[in-house]
């Protein structure tokens, strides 16, 4: 990992410690999520919120308006309800991958315990998010994007393919 993305992360890293949601950022998430989809939403992290609250205003930024992307942005991340992430999971999770690519993935799979418990998360938490996403009512669409928001794409042929990709920058880059 370049100098310059190691700055990127540790400035990441200091605002999850901070970061926290506005009421006003807060009603905007309910003019987009149902009923249903904001009591998830709200389970989530105040960090974690405060990203996905991120990822949608970078969206809007940039002119996305697809409903199911956007709902999908707010929602990528509840899959880490089923396993709550410390903050210091989270650096070794990022240090990991900066380190030993290959093998973060394969430390990946398996069951949450354990050294391998954050891999586990960090790579199984879209696919947990998506049957979480779905007990609340979202769409197909929705539910595709964030079980898929970590794949590794050659190319966006298809409306899914591109709306995953627009979320893929703006969650990287947040």
């Amino acid at each position: 990992m370049n100098p310059a993305r190691w700055l990127y992360r540790v400035r990441q890293f200091w605002h999850a410690l901070i970061a926290r949601p506005t009421p006003q950022d807060l009603a905007h998430v309910q003019e987009i999520l149902s009923s249903e989809q904001n009591r998830l939403f709200l389970r989530l992290q105040l960090s974690e919120q405060a990203h996905a609250i991120l990822v949608l205003k970078r969206l809007e930024a940039r002119g996305q308006t697809h409903a199911d992307l956007l709902v999908a942005a707010l929602l990528h991340d509840v899959g880490k309800l089923h396993h709550r992430l410390m903050l210091w999971e989270r650096a070794i999770i990022v240090l990991g991958r900066a380190l030993f690519p290959d093998r973060a993935k394969l430390w990946g799979a398996g069951a949450a315990r354990g050294w391998r418990r954050p891999f586990v998360i960090a790579c199984q938490h879209p696919v947990w998010g998506a049957d979480i996403a779905g007990a609340a009512g979202t769409t197909d669409l929705a539910l595709e994007i964030i079980r898929r928001h970590q794949d590794k794409l050659a190319a966006a042929e298809t409306l899914e393919e591109k709306l995953i990709l627009h979320l893929q920058a703006e969650d990287e880059a947040s």
